[in-house]
């Protein structure tokens, strides 16, 4: 798994960052109800997966911890476009690899443009383009 850190349920609001079920999720709602006369605070999130939009609910006390993903923000330029696949080169690494194109991008990505991408846990996610190399 990349990498994550611990942070209490309870202090997570909307538009957060979550690991449920080994997926990197965005916080989309959170409800927190009272603590009974022997219970704790229970926190219901309903999250929604960055990479494959399916949503998640999650219920555990608002004292427990949960991983959250670190999103890492890199630049690479395009190599190749290839349908629906990004060849790109890191800028900093100089490691080359394919990203899948978003829809919402496809037809605008072009070689020798420099793009921002974000690796989150174990996967390589094309987020933007930012221009000529």
């Amino acid at each position: 798994m990349g990498e994550v850190k611990l942070v209490s349920v309870g202090t997570l609001k909307k538009g957060s960052g979550i690991v449920i079920e080994g997926v990197a999720c965005t916080v989309i709602d959170t409800k927190t109800s009272r603590p009974g006369k022997h219970g704790h605070a229970k926190v219901n999130l309903m999250a929604v997966g960055m990479i494959d939009g399916k949503k998640r609910n999650l219920v555990m006390p608002g004292h427990d911890n949960v991983p959250v993903p670190i999103i890492d923000k890199r630049n690479a330029q395009v190599l190749s476009v290839t349908d629906t696949l990004a060849n790109v080169m890191d800028s900093e690494t100089y490691e080359t690899f394919d990203l899948v194109i978003p829809e919402e991008l496809q037809g605008t990505v072009a070689e020798g443009q420099l793009v921002v991408y974000w690796v989150i846990l174990d996967d390589r996610v094309l987020k933007q383009i930012k221009g000529e190399a």
